[in-house]
């Protein structure tokens, strides 16, 4: 379709002009009525987030989204351009994307009474209509609402004349959705400069006797006030903002896990420069630990909970540990591999930064905590996937003076010749990969899958105090 490229032509077109959150309203309305989806990747919220920006959004609501780190806030808000139309018209050049049919600034009214009905059009799409700032101490009103540009200025135009501002990003979003990230970090008296924004949906340049009505919508991010060594929202803000949106971590392990798959770098391809990297499959039992990891974290007394603990953690956990078992099958040259208990070894890396300890940060420290989090996620999958009684035969044969060695300079060979040697362990793994998550898995890889459960079970009866365990670089052996 030929958009109209002039003023006259736009009203011949029989374009009609709407309010940014009326166009917002119509399209969602739309998207309701045929069950297309508001938001892309975004998981574990249908029935409890989608439903308030929902209702929000229909009711024309400036929106705050508030929740710990690593809640898909600022993915959400940035995909609100998908309540968007294709394209709008402003006046050409319009800094403040002046409506043609209701110009808002003088330079659209002036270009107006020039030109009139040959007044150049242009078009813009949703992304050109969303703007984004972060919250930091040192933005200014200048930054947000404007500032005589003394430039313009020494070019000629008079201090009195409106068209020596400098509009900020606040005005340069009319039309459109502004956000502002990280609200509390904003200091308060920037704060107040935004009531009458959202309120009266004006704005006003150092007391010019000029009043800018903006058509904006309105959307913030922020962390909890409570959170340590932060600012706060003001409460007559906080009063003008339509909806407060809470949002959350994911409610059950499954949605953790959907996550997980649908952010992590999983499916590892060779690059031409280095041919042969093993593919690397990894087993549902392997995505549980990690994922009951995260949740048992956002409970632990050892973490502060008003810091949280964000799904990168597991996201970029699970990237290690396939990187390990990625690096352990270059190594061994096998190929495919699949993650073991003993690929967790390495994931403080990953880890580090991603919690915040309530007891003391000394060296290690955080490595302990990883490390009593898996001890109990672990515990927590053996409890679901067996009954400790089935292993009475395999802790009478670590009684009677036996070891079994495992680790990831071993490859799944030696497990598979140690299993022989293992009946109650071999039957236990055999019957355990016979589960429909893991068959396709094992058409594929048998005995990379075989030494993954064998170390799962073998660490699962340590942790249940049945088996010991000395590891030593690289390598782990379970005694009794």
């Amino acid at each position: 379709m030929t958009h109209p490229h002039t003023l006259g032509q736009l009203k011949s077109s029989g374009y009609q002009s709407i309010s940014v959150k009326d166009e917002m309203r119509r399209n969602l309305i739309r998207k309701l009525k045929t069950g297309a989806a508001i938001f892309d990747g975004i998981l574990g919220y249908a029935d409890t987030v989608l439903p308030q920006v929902q209702n929000a959004i229909l009711s024309k609501h400036d929106m705050l989204f508030l929740g710990l780190r690593g809640q898909a806030k600022t993915r959400m808000l940035r995909q609100l351009t998908h309540l968007l139309d294709d394209a709008i018209p402003i006046i050409a050049g319009s800094e403040v994307n002046d409506d043609p049919l209701r110009p808002l600034s003088r330079y659209g009214r002036d270009l107006i009474a020039k030109h009139g009905d040959d007044t150049p059009i242009e078009w813009i799409t949703p992304a050109q209509r969303y703007h984004e700032k972060l919250a930091t101490p040192d933005v200014t009103i200048a930054d947000l609402i404007g500032e005589i540009d003394m430039i313009k200025h020494a070019e000629g135009r008079y201090l009195s004349s409106e068209l020596t501002m400098h509009f900020g990003l606040i005005p340069r979003s009319n039309r459109g959705i502004f956000c502002m990230n990280e609200l509390p970090d904003l200091s308060a008296k920037i704060q107040v400069g935004m009531f009458n924004v959202l309120e009266e949906r004006d704005v006003q340049i150092r007391g010019y006797p000029v009043r800018l009505e903006l058509d904006l919508c309105m959307v913030f991010s922020a962390n909890p006030e409570d959170y340590t060594n932060r600012g706060r929202i003001v409460t007559p803000l906080k009063d003008r903002i339509g909806s407060v949106i809470r949002t959350h971590y994911p409610l059950t392990r499954d949605v953790g896990i959907a996550i997980t798959d649908a952010n992590a770098w999983v499916e590892r391809s060779p690059v031409a420069d280095a041919p042969g990297s093993p593919s690397v499959l990894v087993p549902l039992f392997m995505k549980e630990i990690l994922e009951e990891t995260a949740r048992l974290a956002r409970s632990s007394q050892a973490i502060n909970q008003q810091s949280g603990v964000s799904v990168r953690m597991s996201i970029a956990n699970m990237e290690n540990m396939i990187s390990n078992a990625e690096r352990r099958g270059l190594s061994l040259g096998e190929n495919p591999t699949v993650p073991r208990i003993s690929d967790l070894a390495y994931l403080a890396a990953s880890t580090r930064g991603k919690i915040e300890l309530t007891l003391s940060e000394d060296d290690g420290q955080e490595e302990k905590v990883l490390a009593k989090l898996l001890g109990e996620a672990i515990k927590n999958l053996f409890d679901a996937n067996f009954e400790l009684k089935q292993f009475r035969g395999l802790v009478e044969w670590f009684e009677a003076g036996k070891t079994f060695l495992t680790g990831d300079r071993l490859p799944a060979a030696e497990y598979v010749k140690k299993l022989n040697e293992v009946p109650v362990l071999k039957a236990a793994v055999l019957k355990f990969i016979e589960r429909p998550p893991l068959q396709a898995l094992r058409a594929q890889a048998e005995a990379p899958l075989l030494a993954s459960v064998a170390e799962f079970i073998l660490e699962g009866l340590h942790v249940q105090n049945r088996v010991n365990k000395s590891a030593k670089a690289g390598e782990t052996t379970y005694r009794r």
